[in-house]
């Protein structure tokens, strides 16, 4: 038996236009299935993945230490397309959120071949320049928290916090771990509280999927998101010219900055920008826009056939 098995659901019509949808974290899950709802179900087929070590996939993180070291972007790749080959499915739209639009990006510069267009929201790269403002710089707006999270990192001379983060997370004291799970969360609750109306911050079934969602948060951060240098989205972003794509950002997301989306945009003329005034990191008239998005990369494709279950979940 392989040593990770990937969760995927399929939903709509598999005669229609398939569309991926890849969730954020790294390490959070397709959770309740919301995405589904995003898209018409007689005329899109969309898949969802729980990624590589947490959600409904196996073994979580946590529980694989042995193998954490494969857990990347590139192998994060190489499961959607396993996923897509065992569909049978040629060609897709990709969606993403947050770091689903990194991993969504990452993605099609892997296989531009196999992606009609693309349709996000709350971009990001993951780069080391947006990894700092949101473990440092953004503590401007929130100073306590931040000198309270600078401190329970426990870091050594010459590491940066997220570093400190990542190595206690993957460390074999799991009380520690813990800690530092639960430290992170605080940090992450207060900054999701910066944007007007917003949520507290993330929320988890209990210890486990929090651990889970902090040890490959932390790794991935403190990695670039696997993509250094002049693999960075950004360094490589003219590649992507000629798939157009849609970007959907909150004016108000001050953990992730609309300049990111901006300078996207500005590198990739064949990409939209949609800003939501009034909207942080993610609020209902930005879902509302990403399904509008993946409608007009549909564009003027016959509808498929309507012979089949709208509630189908394979």
């Amino acid at each position: 038996m392989p040593h990770a098995r990937i969760y995927w659901e399929a939903s709509g019509n598999p005669a229609g236009t398939a569309v991926l949808y890849l969730h954020g974290g790294p390490g959070s899950s397709l959770g309740s299935g919301g995405y589904r709802s995003l898209h018409n179900p007689r005329l899109f087929y969309t898949i969802g993945i729980d990624q590589r070590g947490c959600g409904r996939s196996t073994p979580a993180a946590q529980d694989d230490p042995g193998h954490l070291h494969l857990n990347t972007t590139q192998t994060l790749i190489a499961d959607i397309e396993a996923v897509r080959t065992s569909l049978g499915i040629s060609r897709w739209i990709v969606t993403g959120i947050s770091w689903g639009s990194t991993l969504a990006m990452a993605y099609t510069l892997r296989h531009p071949d196999r992606v009609i267009g693309l349709a996000m929201a709350a971009v990001t790269t993951t780069s080391r320049a947006e990894v700092d403002w949101i473990t440092g710089g953004v503590g401007r707006f929130c100073p306590e928290a931040l000198a309270r999270f600078s401190r329970d990192a426990r870091a050594v001379p010459g590491e940066r916090t997220v570093e400190a983060y990542a190595r206690r997370l993957a460390g074999e004291d799991r009380t520690d771990a813990l800690a530092a799970a639960g430290a992170w969360l605080q940090w992450e609750s207060a900054v999701a509280a910066l944007a007007p109306g917003a949520p507290a911050g993330p929320r988890f079934d209990g210890e486990r999927s929090l651990v889970t969602f902090a040890l490959l948060t932390t790794r991935y951060w403190a990695q670039d998101g696997f993509l250094p240098g002049e693999a960075a989205i950004l360094a490589r972003v003219r590649e992507l010219d000629g798939i157009p794509a849609r970007l959907i950002h909150g004016r108000r997301d001050i953990g992730s900055p609309v300049g990111t989306a901006w300078e996207l945009h500005r590198r990739w003329p064949s990409s939209r920008l949609t800003v939501i005034e009034d909207e942080g990191h993610v609020g209902p008239r930005a879902l509302a826009a990403l399904g509008a998005a993946v409608e007009q990369l549909r564009g003027a494709e016959p509808a498929p056939p309507v012979g089949f279950d709208h509630g189908q979940i394979l």
